[in-house]
């Protein structure tokens, strides 16, 4: 079903207590929208998943004077996967873009990216693939997230590089077909793999992750590891599921 009042893009980006980073946020996020206005619709909607500090009164101060800028409170949070759930419900556009709120892949980027979402592309999703690269990470977040899209490369398709990076866009087909049902940060693959496995292709564009600049993120590294296997347990059992009735018949010749 077609979101009313249809516009081009819905840029959605969850927050949860990003009162100290919203500055920078508006900073770089500002000219970024301006430039993308120039020949497109554009909304940004905002979800503030439960924010316990001056998030959402920040947000009003620094975006609501823009009639095409929407802020969603969920009373409690609820987690990443709700917020994006939330956030694709809301959204008006054809393309749904979503990035963080703390601009570990710059603003900026946002057009480049756009530019890959040729007519035989439904998912565009950064990456820091060879042609990329990080700036400051902590060694033990990446070894996480590696380590995490080589088991996704090597359940779901080797062809795509990094899982784990929500600055993704997706065509509102995909929104609408895929479910999803995680929480937490495992929505983010889960989008991924989903898509692939009902056949959309994905375009990757490599850019660099840069370290949190500011406030404090909230993912716990070994929780989310946790989740993620889990996850990847799901898929595996899903593939072999897939390959028994194959088997089957070939045990009956």
């Amino acid at each position: 079903m077609s979101a009313p009042n249809p516009c081009d893009l819905s840029i959605v980006i969850p927050c949860y207590n990003e009162s100290e980073g919203l500055e920078e946020l508006t900073r770089q996020l500002t000219p970024v929208v301006e430039q993308l206005r120039r020949n497109r619709t554009v909304e940004l909607l905002f979800i503030d998943d439960g924010s316990t500090d001056e998030t959402y009164p920040l947000l009003r101060r620094s975006f609501g004077h823009d009639p095409q800028v929407r802020i969603v409170q969920q009373g409690v949070n609820r987690g990443l996967g709700a917020a994006l759930r939330t956030g694709t419900k809301e959204s008006r556009g054809r393309i749904v873009l979503f990035t963080d709120s703390d601009c570990t892949y710059p603003p900026e980027t946002i057009p480049e990216l756009l530019e890959l979402m040729s007519p035989d592309v439904q998912v565009v999703t950064s990456s820091y693939h060879p042609c990329g690269g990080v700036e400051g990470v902590p060694p033990y977040c990446l070894v996480f997230s590696r380590g995490a899209s080589m088991l996704y490369r090597l359940l779901v398709d080797p062809r795509v590089y990094t899982w784990t990076a929500m600055y993704r866009a997706y065509r509102r087909e995909v929104l609408e077909r895929v479910q999803t049902r995680t929480a937490g940060y495992v929505v983010i693959a889960e989008l991924l793999v989903e898509a692939l496995l009902a056949g959309y292709r994905v375009a990757e564009y490599p850019t660099v992750l840069h370290v949190r600049r500011s406030g404090q993120s909230e993912a716990k590294v070994w929780k989310i590891t946790r989740e993620y296997l889990r996850f990847q347990a799901q898929i595996l059992r899903r593939r072999i599921a897939a390959l028994m009735p194959f088997r089957s018949k070939a045990v009956a010749r």
